[in-house]
């Protein structure tokens, strides 16, 4: 089976440009990708956040979706517990009349943000983080499946109506995510970049536990899984490292448990690392899909074979808005996606 390639945006805000800038860049790279024969774009979430200025990803997919031709658009997520299942139904079904057939609406839990934040969003955000299936439940039931008998808003109505509707995944970094996709019959993304430790297992129990839900629409009959992914490729595979020490230098941070905007080549390069902090970088550095073309290709089909990911969502955050895009451009020229989107 042809491994599927889609993006995963953060909006990631880099050192000496503002947040603004980081949304323009999104924009021209969703662009760039429709004509490369991406599967899907899809935005991230983040609130209060000196590193990511995407805190209204259903405002980008609506954007997108209108400056796009071919490709799917959607959300890495949108954080249920910070709203009502309503509201994101309604949201989405807008984007779907703008879009018609090409819009993912993916799901997540975590707050993506501080707990003061979170609670500046909700202030209920922790008890809805407890009823994130229902959640789901209702979300689903608004975008066409129907609220059940007894429910109290079963009679309001998620406008506008239309004959096709969102594709629902369910995104996350631990078992949890698993489970409840598998129970509502939804394909599931793993987000592979946040944390590796037991993700194969994690996919295993997504399969394992998989109710089909053969012809209900918006189901699945089979579980489908895909892996958002940190990649990055260069013309050769010094250029590729090279540009690899910015985001590395974040990882750092990441780590310390900050969250600056992302430092230039040359900030990561001028960076005064400690024995320890450069000790624990090096324990990093080979699990990082970094290199030339090929070897990045090479390296994503296995790590999607080895979880039985039919997709795979790539993040390639990086200092220079064009080593970002010639990263992606070939990417696609290795994965032949342009030769495909036309036959």
């Amino acid at each position: 089976m042809t491994l599927r390639l889609a993006i995963l945006d953060q909006s990631t805000i880099a050192s000496g440009r503002g947040a603004d800038e980081a949304i323009r860049e999104t924009l021209a790279l969703a662009r760039m990708a429709d004509g490369l024969g991406y599967a899907r774009y899809w935005l991230a979430e983040h609130h209060n956040s000196g590193a990511h200025a995407g805190a209204a990803p259903e405002m980008l997919v609506s954007a997108i979706a209108a400056t796009t031709r071919r490709i799917r658009v959607g959300t890495a997520g949108v954080m249920l517990p910070h709203y009502a299942a309503l509201k994101v139904a309604e949201q989405f079904k807008v984007a779907e009349a703008i879009a018609p057939g090409r819009i993912d609406l993916g799901l997540g839990r975590a707050p993506g943000s501080d707990g003061r934040t979170a609670f500046a969003l909700n202030p209920q955000a922790r008890e809805a983080a407890e009823r994130f299936p229902n959640q789901v439940m209702d979300l689903l039931g608004w975008l066409g499946d129907g609220l059940p008998e007894g429910h109290p808003f079963r009679e309001v109505v998620a406008n506008p109506q239309g004959p096709t509707r969102p594709e629902v995944w369910i995104l996350g970094s631990s078992d949890y995510g698993a489970q409840v996709a598998a129970y509502f019959g939804l394909p599931y993304c793993f987000a592979h970049f946040i944390g590796e430790q037991g993700s194969e297992q994690v996919m295993a129990l997504y399969r394992e536990g998989f109710r089909p839900h053969p012809g209900q629409p918006g189901r699945l009959a089979a579980p489908h899984a895909a892996l958002g992914v940190f990649a990055l490729t260069a013309e050769t595979e010094a250029e590729a490292w090279r540009l690899y020490r910015s985001r590395e230098l974040w990882r750092l941070f990441r780590d310390q448990g900050r969250f600056p905007p992302l430092p230039s080549v040359e900030e990561a390069e001028a960076y005064p690392f400690s024995a320890a902090e450069r000790a624990h970088l090096d324990r990093l550095r080979p699990r990082a899909i970094v290199g030339a073309p090929e070897q990045v290709k090479a390296r994503l089909e296995a790590l999607a074979a080895s979880h039985g990911a039919a997709e795979v969502a790539v993040l390639t955050p990086c200092h220079d808005p064009e080593a970002r895009r010639r990263s992606y451009r070939l990417l696609a020229e290795a994965f032949g996606l342009a030769e495909r989107s036309h036959s």
